[in-house]
């Protein structure tokens, strides 16, 4: 199976996509390491991909409709599944992905199975917050997270005293 891969500039740095030609496998921050085996030719989900991503990034696209193919566990995929279902610009904790995977008993195998996520912003790890509303834990970095955040709560109008509460840890 091939693997076809692009990179693009967005406001978090630059970002890595890659496909197998029927859906996105990864979408990864820099830094990243690019596999010489991998091809450069065009995709079209890696085109709908670049897309999707760059409405978003203008406040105009605040859900994705593409096709996902991430490699991972079936917990890890239940977990990056419950994570979609996150509203846009809405945050949850730990505990509360781990009630909507079925174990209230699995915040820190949720909290694993999130930074293990391979499809950064389409599945949307950086709206998980800690049980104490702060920022905490993220692959590409807590700047990064709180720039996400914050452009989907002036996309959607949300008022920003809830901000307020949100820290860096």
């Amino acid at each position: 199976m091939t693997t076809y891969w692009t990179t693009i500039h967005s406001p978090v740095g630059e970002l890595l996509l890659t496909s197998d030609d029927s859906a996105l496998t990864r979408l990864l921050f820099s830094p990243f390491t690019l596999d010489p085996t991998w091809s450069t030719e065009r995709s079209a989900v890696l085109d709908e991909t670049v897309t999707q991503l760059a409405a978003y990034f203008a406040g105009e696209r605040t859900d994705f409709d593409l096709p996902l193919a991430p490699a991972g566990t079936p917990f890890q995929l239940r977990v990056w599944e419950a994570l979609r279902e996150i509203a846009y610009a809405t945050t949850i904790n730990y505990g509360q992905l781990a009630l909507r995977v079925g174990n209230v008993k699995a915040s820190r195998a949720v909290g694993l199975a999130n930074g293990r996520n391979p499809i950064s912003i389409v599945v949307p790890c950086h709206r998980v917050i800690g049980a104490n509303g702060s920022l905490t834990g993220y692959g590409g970095g807590l700047d990064r997270k709180r720039t996400l955040l914050d452009l989907e709560r002036r996309t959607a109008g949300v008022i920003d005293p809830a901000d307020d509460q949100l820290t860096l840890l």
